[in-house]
């Protein structure tokens, strides 16, 4: 991580789980990552939620065996409490992000899907909602 995501090694970024379905990522509340109001800055928040949906883009990608471009195309956030401590961030969307190449694969055509990422603290608490959308392409 360090050589392709340096900012996401330097704030504390750090994968955890990844599984055929889900990646799992987690970032601490630390000096370097937090914000004047001593929480977790978002756009550490947004570095790793983004994580979780890429990081599964990029396995499903891969598994697939074809040349898929991907690209974030747009993004919303919701934040709804103080992220200090451990937070966890999770995309459980791997099914729809594989029913998407495939329809890539199938018709030609650009696709576009939506991947959801929450952060949830160490009391189980959720400390902010992401929704990133994803345009995949097949490269020629």
């Amino acid at each position: 991580m360090l050589a392709k995501l340096p900012s996401a090694f330097i704030t504390g970024i750090r994968v955890k789980v990844i599984s055929d379905n889900s990646a799992v990522i987690n970032v601490k509340h630390r000096w370097i990552n937090q914000n004047p109001f001593k929480s977790m800055f978002w756009a550490v928040q947004g570095m790793a939620a983004e994580f979780s949906t890429g990081i599964l883009m990029v396995k499903k990608i891969k598994d697939s065996g074809k040349k898929v471009s991907m690209l974030v195309t747009n993004m919303n956030a919701t934040f709804t409490k103080k992220a200090t401590g451990k937070i966890e961030f999770r995309c459980d969307e791997g099914d729809l992000i594989e029913k998407a190449i495939a329809t890539a694969v199938e018709t030609g055509e650009g696709q576009v899907i939506l991947l959801h990422s929450e952060g949830i603290n160490e009391e189980g608490i959720s400390v902010s909602k992401f929704e990133f959308e994803w345009s995949i392409k097949v490269k020629p």
